[in-house]
């Protein structure tokens, strides 16, 4: 029998460190183009319509001004923790510094809801106190934002659902070019009723788009932040994949969790039929690997046990 004594065995992907890198940030140049694109021609419009808010005393320019520029300090975060992420494993970091894409998440999520309680504390001081404003000005100022943030929105598109960074990019310039266009319909009424209210009711709106465009975000981010299972994986899927190998009895003891945005970890141990050699062990186990990477899990250890021995939870 090979197994004499319990031996642990860790199993990692087939693929080298470096090979794991290139594939992890095979994310493609287009993304970081995108983020930089994003980044200038955001803050372009954060000057233009911080300028014409502050000409005009419009506090719905103003507030989606003050968000514009949160949204451009979160792509910047979030293309900083991109560069951060491909930086190679140390003794230090030995996942290197993948999880500062969770941490930028995180943050993002906070800064947001920041933004949501100064624009809602201003828009109800400006409630009481209306001021006449220009109506036509502020339409064509949001217009310009629209088209900006809608246009940078797209570039982001096909990647959203591939990593938390870029889906929390995409949902920040898509939630301010919908905030834009509700400032340009907000212009027009108050250009032709005089309606000035409007204004404040607007800044109420966006921080309420905000609020229901981060909230998700802030959940997903703070879970993996604080090693949950990351989404889309359960342990009982991990069991289901890894019992259906023929070989494996049991897999018990599972931790999973995100080693950054994209990338995720488990440590488990397996029961493997006594009668197995060390050869057969080793195909088992590439098995599990494979079957694992199926389900989003790229960095496996595990732990063999032989079928005979039961695994008692302080034990183990």
């Amino acid at each position: 029998m090979i197994f004499a004594k319990q031996k642990q065995i860790n199993v990692s992907n087939h693929h080298t460190p470096a090979d794991e890198h290139h594939s992890h940030h095979a994310q493609p140049l287009p993304v970081n183009r995108a983020f930089i694109t994003g980044i200038a021609l955001n803050f372009l419009f954060v000057i233009i319509e911080a300028i014409a808010g502050l000409f005009i005393h419009s506090l719905s320019l103003l507030a989606d001004a003050g968000h514009n520029l949160a949204d451009v300090a979160a792509l910047a975060l979030s293309l900083l923790a991109f560069r951060l992420a491909k930086a190679k494993p140390t003794e230090e970091y030995t996942y290197g510094y993948s999880k500062t894409t969770i941490l930028v998440a995180l943050f993002n999520a906070v800064v947001l809801l920041v933004s949501i309680g100064a624009i809602g504390y201003e828009a109800i001081v400006k409630f009481s106190n209306p001021e006449p404003l220009p109506g036509k000005t502020i339409a064509m100022v949001a217009a310009i934002g629209m088209i900006i943030n809608g246009t940078t929105a797209l570039f982001f598109f096909r990647e959203k659902e591939k990593d938390l960074n870029i889906k929390s990019a995409y949902l920040h310039l898509l939630s301010d070019a919908i905030v834009s266009f509700g400032i340009v319909i907000g212009g027009i009424i108050i250009y032709y009723t005089n309606y000035f209210w409007i204004d404040a009711a607007l800044s109420i709106s966006i921080a309420l788009v905000i609020l229901f465009n981060t909230w998700n975000l802030l959940k997903q981010s703070l879970r993996l932040s604080l090693d949950a299972v990351p989404a889309n994986i359960t342990i009982e899927n991990v069991k289901q994949a890894a019992e259906k190998i023929n070989g494996v009895k049991n897999i018990h003891h599972i931790h999973l969790w995100a080693i950054s945005t994209t990338r995720n970890a488990l440590t488990a141990h397996i029961v493997v039929e006594n009668n197995r050699t060390l050869n057969d062990i080793e195909i088992i186990k590439q098995k599990v690997k494979d079957a694992l990477e199926h389900l989003n899990i790229q960095h496996a250890t595990l732990e063999v046990e032989p079928d005979q021995e039961n695994c008692e939870t302080e034990k183990c």
